[in-house]
């Protein structure tokens, strides 16, 4: 009996670390270009004010998650592919022109991450950026870029630094907490903006896109969701962590001495309690990798799901003859991202920001579709969204939408 029960337990061991991967990767991604920017600017300008947001962001993230993770391993379907079925070809054109949108300021800003990490080491922008760009176009087309995604993520791992960097700047940690659980709110069209960004990069579109093909590829099923699950939950609180640390360490840092975060060096700055001399160096390195591993992962990701919604041909492994929008949308996006990012006195911290507050923006409109799929019974049977969850990701909905309005409005008004 006890030979059988530990049989049993390292099957289900095997099984999960088997899940593992799709939720860890696409919720890692977080700590990208992007990510960096939004999370070092909420430090830097408001100290631990925003670290509220990183618990709320992170159980929102896996309510996002787990309903793409579930709707692939129930209906073995990419997300693109259920919008175009329950919506038809015209809202499904709406889904994938937000998520095209998205998808390529969020690429845009990768390259304007690389440009920016590669410029600690005196790496010029018309150098950094067409060799990025060849790199990336070719590792996409092949698809081989699979093959160091591990290596990628490795490097982007260098974020971890900051849970380091935290406790060695001996922040006043009941005030840390204190803000953690207790919210505080600024009604500055600057705090609502990061707000919106810090959802965008929290919940970025695409990964629903990744999250849910990766489900599908590994051909897992039904009765694998408590595997996924693991997986999805085990991301978001990772990521949430090093979001967490990146906000608490600008913002013990960086915002006592008034620096504000408007390039990679300030960004840097804040690791410097830890490594010294070699802050800029090791900061540097992480934002290439996690950046170029985003900008290696998205192009594909964003042509695959608008080829899926229409029908068309796609894949690394078919030719130019046999599926050229693929190939066309993944050379566009790379292209318009890197020609963007070159042109002069162009603001590359701020290319980050905004992004992410497109993403933000965007966010909603995909969301839609996802929860509206998610609680059809005739798509997911038993399933489909329970009221709670349904609840959860409408109130994701509105609250974006408003705080977007509401921002958008204070800008207008020029307050």
């Amino acid at each position: 009996m006890m030979k059988s029960d530990g049989h049993f337990s390292s099957l289900k061991l095997r099984l999960i670390l088997a899940a593992m991967g799709p939720g860890m990767v696409a919720a890692l991604a977080g700590a990208d270009a992007g990510g960096v920017a939004t999370y070092s600017n909420a430090g830097a300008l408001f100290g631990f004010m925003q670290l509220w947001t990183v618990p709320v962001m992170c159980f929102l993230l896996i309510v996002a998650q787990e309903t793409a993770a579930r709707m692939g391993c129930v209906t073995g379907k990419g997300l693109a592919s259920l919008i175009r079925e329950k919506f038809g070809v015209r809202l499904s054109a709406v889904a994938m022109l937000a998520l095209l949108v998205s998808n390529t300021t969020v690429t845009l800003s990768e390259f304007a991450g690389i440009a920016s990490a590669l410029a600690l080491f005196d790496v010029p922008v018309y150098v950094s950026v067409p060799v990025a760009a060849l790199a990336i176009w070719l590792l996409t087309m092949s698809g081989s870029y699979r093959r160091i995604e591990k290596v990628l993520l490795a490097i982007a791992c260098v974020f971890v630094t900051y849970i380091v960097a935290g406790v060695m700047v001996g922040p006043n940690w009941r005030d840390a907490l204190l803000h953690t659980v207790i919210p505080h709110v600024e009604a500055t069209p600057q705090y609502l903006s990061l707000l919106v960004a810090s959802v965008g990069t929290a919940i970025a579109p695409w990964m629903l896109f990744l999250a849910q093909s990766n489900v599908v590829e590994k051909n897992a099923h039904a009765e694998d969701l408590p595997y996924q699950r693991i997986d999805t939950v085990t991301g978001a609180v990772a990521a949430s962590v090093i979001s967490w640390f990146i906000i608490l360490t600008t913002g013990a840092v960086l915002h006592p001495a008034g620096i504000s975060v408007s390039g990679a060096e300030d960004a840097a700055a804040a690791l410097a309690p830890l490594v010294g001399d070699y802050a800029e160096v090791l900061f540097g390195a992480g934002l290439t990798g996690a950046s170029f591993l985003a900008a290696c992962v998205l192009p594909g990701i964003t042509s695959s799901a608008i080829c899926e919604a229409f029908g068309w041909e796609r894949g690394a492994d078919r030719s130019w003859g046999e599926a050229p929008a693929y190939r066309g949308i993944i050379t566009g996006v790379i292209a318009i991202s890197a020609v963007v990012v070159m042109m002069p006195n162009v603001n590359l911290f701020g290319i980050m920001m905004i992004a992410q507050v497109i993403n933000g923006v965007l966010l909603p409109v995909l969301l839609v579709f996802m929860v509206l799929i998610a609680s059809d019974k005739h798509v997911m049977g038993r399933f489909a969204n329970g009221r709670v969850w349904n609840a959860l990701t409408w109130f994701t909905i509105v609250a974006v939408t408003v705080l977007t309005v509401i921002m958008f409005v204070m800008q207008a008004m020029g307050l």
